[in-house]
């Protein structure tokens, strides 16, 4: 190794020796050979201390040089490790193969795009004879498992980092079942992965591969047979083709313009106006600060500002890979109401469940129908499903869950209506076992068209839903912590509160703590054995606290973003109609909870950016 290269730090330096050897990117080398020769030993242990880890969210980091980031080299060892793990699972990886998808993300500086990182990934799977079905352009991530279950495919991969900085790629990772994977997979592939660093004679040779037998272009086919399949849960075509609602859609700068335009097409919507300046995928993301929907209005401006010039009531918003789904409207006031994901799983889950009533009018049908939720998510289908005679589940919070649950009950032959999580993702339709702001999209473009033949906005009918199954109102946010040290501490003391060890709180301020759950260490107070029903992660903090006056929060960490995060709400029984009553009551406990169980000041939490 030159001597140039010698940072004096042995172990790093034999990181960094091994990487010069298997990276074929000359920018990234240069970068690493830059960092070098500056002295900056600091950057380099960033780079090369610890490998990204591989979860069941797959990867997602900041693309660059080094193990700890999206590049060519760790795409290529993620990629053969998957390989080798998926050859052990399926005898019949070599003719059932697998589909790859990515999104319009790229880093010129280190030479990564989620279209480079996808043909390497590629390269690597027809390098061992695996039919790899490679979508030509970019897509939505959605069109990922749907292409794994219409195909019949082993797995599926999505080079996307949703709506996380500009910065940053991923890789999404879908099993057989057309869901995506769950524990043990993801530590037994990446347990794969570090037994396959070493690239393979082939993995590097993208040119090769996009002239491989063994490649095909899924992207006429799966573009058909998904609008066919959504097409189903069209149901007021007539009212649809005669609507006059004005709706606006912005897709962000990513990839969702084309396909929503195609959406509302096949559902005979008259097609929603386009934000301009935001409609082509840019990797730059120039006009917003955060490319997520989820942060509200401050993405939405230029979507307003259009509605407001072309005089739509109703704005739609994905996020860059298109699988979620954010909507607002203009109130009778000429403010604009951005609804919570919450307030949308409560819309779109009664929209829904009274379609299908109306196609199945066999009573005993809704005995096998079901909708789904995850944990930290508002208890609103419960309600409905009380009233209504369908099932609701929860699960674990994530996609991942709901969607293997919903695999579940499909293969017992049940009906999977709808799921959704508070982070305004929603699974419409079964033939997506994933979150799908595209079909979602239509979905509530037709529910809109049919409430405006009632002289109905949403919110009124928000309000509706609330008066007849009990206000739920909700208030989440979350806090910023770069320190793993700091967020342990504060779990760590929710877990032994005061004077005891092994004790949680029993009261939050002037609120009473009924019961608690912890899906980090199995605990739960409400359980005869104390131990929880959902499944457990210690990898992960999550603590649920249920109050005496109904109120429910539960506050964990994410798995791809520096926050603590926290979902409050209060559940109100059908007939308590004191909405800023219940309100006043929910602020109160969320300050309860940030001033006792969170404590900014001392942990140096920063709070969410407004």
């Amino acid at each position: 190794m030159e001597t140039d290269l010698l940072t004096g730090d042995i172990k790093l330096d034999l990181a960094i020796k091994q990487w010069l050897e298997y990276d074929k990117n000359p920018k990234t080398v240069s970068l690493v050979r830059g960092l070098v020769k500056d002295g900056a030993v600091e950057a380099l242990r960033k780079s090369f201390s610890a490998r990204m880890e591989f979860g069941t969210a797959g990867l997602r980091a900041a693309m660059g040089p080094g193990i700890s980031c999206m590049n060519d080299l760790t795409i290529i060892q993620t990629t053969q490790g998957f390989c080798r793990y998926l050859e052990q699972c399926f005898g019949d990886l070599k003719s059932r193969g697998v589909v790859i998808g990515f999104d319009a993300r790229a880093h010129p500086a280190s030479g990564g795009s989620s279209k480079r990182f996808a043909s390497l990934a590629a390269a690597v799977f027809t390098s061992q004879e695996v039919p790899v079905h490679l979508f030509s352009d970019i897509t939505p991530t959605p069109f990922v498992p749907f292409t794994v279950s219409h195909l019949g495919l082993c797995a599926g991969i999505m080079v996307t980092a949703s709506h996380n900085p500009k910065q940053d790629n991923g890789y999404k990772v879908y099993w057989a079942n057309g869901a995506q994977i769950v524990p043990p997979h993801d530590q037994s592939i990446a347990e794969a992965i570090e037994q396959n660093l070493e690239p393979w004679p082939l993995s590097w040779d993208a040119e090769r591969a996009l002239q491989s037998p063994l490649l095909q272009d899924p992207y006429r086919d799966t573009h058909t047979h998904y609008y066919r399949v959504i097409q189903k849960h069209c149901h007021y075509r007539d009212i649809n083709k005669s609507s006059k609602v004005k709706i606006v859609h912005t897709s962000v700068h990513g990839v969702g313009h084309a396909f929503v335009q195609s959406a509302f097409e096949v559902f005979d919507l008259r097609p929603p106006y386009a934000v301009e300046e935001q409609k082509d995928p840019d990797p730059e993301f120039p006009t917003v600060k955060y490319p997520n929907p989820e942060e509200g209005e401050g993405v939405l401006t230029l979507s307003f500002a259009l509605a407001d010039r072309e005089g739509a009531t109703v704005v739609l918003a994905n996020d860059p890979d298109a699988d979620r789904l954010a909507i607002a409207e203009k109130q009778k006031s000429g403010q604009w109401r951005v609804f919570s994901g919450n307030e949308l799983g409560a819309l779109l889950g009664w929209w829904v469940f009274r379609c299908w009533k109306q196609q199945n009018s066999d009573p005993a049908a809704v005995k096998s129908a079901y909708m789904l939720a995850s944990t930290v998510s508002s208890k609103i289908l419960r309600a409905i499903a009380l009233k209504e005679g369908f099932h609701f589940e929860e699960t674990l919070t994530g996609f991942k869950w709901m969607g293997n649950r919903a695999r579940d009950l499909l293969d017992q032959g049940k009906s999977v209506l709808f799921a959704f999580e508070e982070a305004i993702g929603y699974m419409c339709c079964p033939s997506v076992l994933d979150k799908d702001g595209v079909s979602a999209a239509a979905i509530a473009g037709e529910m809109t068209a049919y409430l405006d033949t009632k002289n109905t906005s949403l919110s009124q009918q928000l309000t509706a839903i609330y008066e007849e199954y009990g206000y739920h109102i909700t208030k989440n946010s979350y806090f910023i912590c770069h320190d793993q040290e700091v967020i342990r501490r504060l779990f760590q003391r929710l877990r032994n509160y005061g004077d005891g060890k092994g004790s949680y709180p029993k009261e939050c301020g002037r609120f009473t703590v009924a019961s608690v759950r912890d899906l980090t260490t199995g605990y739960d107070s409400n359980q005869p054995d104390d131990k929880a029903v959902l499944p457990t992660s210690s990898s992960s903090q999550m603590i649920t606290f249920s109050f005496a006056n109904g109120g429910v929060a539960t506050m964990r960490t994410s798995g791809t973003e520096p926050k603590i995060k926290y979902y409050t709400e209060l559940c109100a029984a059908p007939g308590n109609s004191d909405v800023k009553q219940l309100q006043k009551e929910l602020d109160e406990l969320v300050d309860a909870i940030v001033e006792n169980f969170f404590q900014p000041e001392k942990n140096k939490l920063l709070p969410k950016p407004v």
